[in-house]
């Protein structure tokens, strides 16, 4: 059944670093997705290739990092943007391919509250996903499962959905692939509902395989990242007052400068 998402803005963030061979397909494809027409936003994370070429070349708004910060600090940039843009909901697509953007479009209607975080949910076992990212998700799961109080099956998936104005007003700190961990326990702690929706994915043969996760350094910087959440959460029980925005007088001029011409609101029938 789908549930409509009234009077809501919705748009697609596409984090990408190093990105040329698949960017443009995937910012092409998001494009193509019922609701995400011109809602495309990509940001290299400070690629030395054709990344961004290739995403505007495909259609979407291209924002740019001049060095490499790390997946948060994209995420991040392009939430920002995506408020100051007048969006109220950004789904966030990883730009290796690895999620058919069909798979979008389920996470856009799973939920018709525009405050949830819905996280997709993989099956990384029938997917024939490596084995050192299933051991890598599984202690991930176990580790922010534990502290927050409740289980989570797939903590490491890229494809969700963020209400932005909640999730900015957070506070998370981390640059790296822990934002999206810290994210979830800052959350938790503030009460916002967490929705899981089972979702595909693809995982092309390791040759073609384009990955900059290191399944053993950055699991462990998760779980630094999340015994540092809890001891500035109070082991959930409290929500720091989120710091001002980093760069949001950045985040308005890009506003005015690109012009994204934001969608208008998505209604359908009930």
């Amino acid at each position: 059944m789908v549930i409509a998402l009234c009077f809501m803005r919705i748009c697609a963030i596409i984090p990408a670093y190093q990105a040329e061979r698949n960017v443009g397909d995937v910012a092409r494809e998001a494009l193509r997705v019922e609701g995400l027409a011109g809602a495309v936003f990509v940001v290299d994370d400070g690629s030395s290739d054709r990344t961004a070429e290739r995403a505007r070349a495909a259609g979407a708004t291209v924002l740019s990092h001049p060095e490499n910060e790390g997946k948060g600090a994209a995420l991040r940039t392009g939430m920002e943007f995506a408020l100051a843009a007048g969006f109220d909901v950004a789904v966030t697509v990883d730009a290796d391919g690895q999620h058919p953007p069909e798979e979008a479009r389920r996470l856009i209607e799973a939920d018709a509250d525009p405050e949830a975080l819905v996280l997709g949910i993989r099956d990384l076992v029938s997917a024939g996903a490596p084995r050192a990212n299933q051991l890598s998700n599984r202690i991930s799961n176990f580790f922010l499962s534990l502290f927050a109080g409740r289980p989570f099956a797939d903590t490491q998936c890229g494809l969700r959905r963020y209400p932005l104005r909640t999730t900015l007003s957070l506070g998370a700190r981390d640059e790296g692939y822990a934002f999206e961990a810290e994210i979830l326990l800052r959350a938790v702690a503030a009460g916002v509902r967490v929705v899981e929706v089972p979702i595909r994915v693809i995982y092309p043969p390791e040759e073609e395989r384009l990955t900059h996760f290191d399944s053993v350094r950055d699991p462990a910087r998760i779980v630094r990242r999340v015994l540092t959440t809890l001891a500035l959460t109070r082991g959930l029980r409290h929500v720091p007052a989120a710091p001002a925005s980093r760069r949001p007088a950045a985040a308005s001029a890009l506003v005015a400068e690109l012009d994204p011409h934001p969608s208008q609101p998505t209604a359908a029938p009930p």
